[in-house]
């Protein structure tokens, strides 16, 4: 590979990492043809772009990169795959999902919203992660159910008040 080559993948993977907010670096070595495509196939239908890169080139984007990967960089050894996502979880639970199968792949790290995880004892911690989505859901069924109890209440007091008067109106004096 020619310097300006490099030069041209370190840009391309420097720009997947500024994009992505979610990004994870696992070991999928050992994985024959139709597993690999297996797990990129479950990627894809999670949203999550799998890249396989040199961890040279790995760690040089990472330094041209304006996000502060920690000791992220330290970690690149033997064979390095990054999946990157827009949903701080979904990495997590197609890793997961697809170790239901087999051993791996293995985490070896993550950057999620600013927050570095190291080692493959975080994936159950990066799996109960919620995104964005999904807490702004809890918040408004919070603050939607309020109301909705006053407005049973409402409705069955209201009933219950003209059932009460019906009677009243009907009793002989």
């Amino acid at each position: 590979m020619t310097r300006e080559e490099k030069a041209k993948v370190i840009e391309d993977i420097t720009g997947h990492l500024a994009e992505a907010p979610s990004i994870y670096l696992a070991d999928i070595s050992g994985l024959n043809a139709g597993t690999t495509s297996d797990l990129r196939r479950a990627c894809f239908k999670a949203d999550v772009k799998l890249m396989v890169v040199k961890n040279t080139l790995l760690a040089k984007a990472m330094e041209s990169s304006d996000k502060e990967f920690g000791e992220l960089p330290s970690i690149l050894k033997g064979n390095t795959s990054i999946l990157l996502s827009q949903t701080g979880n979904a990495p997590a639970k197609v890793i997961k999902n697809f170790r239901k199968k087999i051993d791996k792949p293995i985490l070896k790290g993550a950057f999620v919203d600013e927050a570095i995880y190291v080692g493959d004892d975080y994936l159950d911690t990066l799996v109960n992660i919620k995104s964005k989505e999904e807490v702004i859901g809890d918040i408004v069924s919070l603050l939607q159910s309020p109301a909705k109890n006053v407005i049973s209440a409402l409705k069955s007091g209201g009933s219950k008040l003209s059932g009460i008067l019906e009677t009243l109106s009907e009793k002989p004096e």
